[in-house]
């Protein structure tokens, strides 16, 4: 184990065992009016980096950008994964997200496809609590 200076004027520092670092997710507007959502363990940096024409391929060419929204995150893993959540998601999702409109949010969530088991009639749905059997 290495040995640690702890006086006083010491300019040895512990170091954790294990650094976990926080993670954002953000969602900038771009110029054109575009959305662009990231993560990163900096999020001052990163906006200073997509201003400057530093960030993504997206961003330079769409200057300037404005932050909109972002979320904390305890680890960037975190922020991480909700990025790519996010970055699935249509503009009227994350508009609804961004305004805080979670009614409008879980609404436009609901699966729309013809296939989803609650549009099949109670025949083809085999979720379906009934009990029927054809005979």
């Amino acid at each position: 184990m290495p040995e640690r200076s702890r006086g006083p004027g010491s300019r040895a520092e512990e170091i954790p065992i294990l650094y976990i670092m926080k993670g954002w997710v953000y969602i900038l507007e771009c110029s054109d009016g575009s959305y662009y959502t990231g993560s990163t363990n900096d999020l001052n940096l990163r906006l200073q980096q997509h201003q400057n024409g530093e960030g993504s391929n997206h961003t330079k060419k769409r200057l300037p950008v404005k932050l909109l929204y972002w979320e904390e995150y305890p680890k960037i893993e975190q922020a991480f994964y909700r990025e790519k959540q996010i970055q699935g998601w249509t503009r009227q999702k994350k508009e609804a997200l961004m305004s805080g409109d979670f009614k409008k949010l879980h609404e436009l969530a609901a699966c729309k496809n013809e296939s989803h088991y609650l549009n099949l009639t109670p025949k083809e749905n085999h979720f379906s609590d009934s009990n029927e059997v054809d005979d």
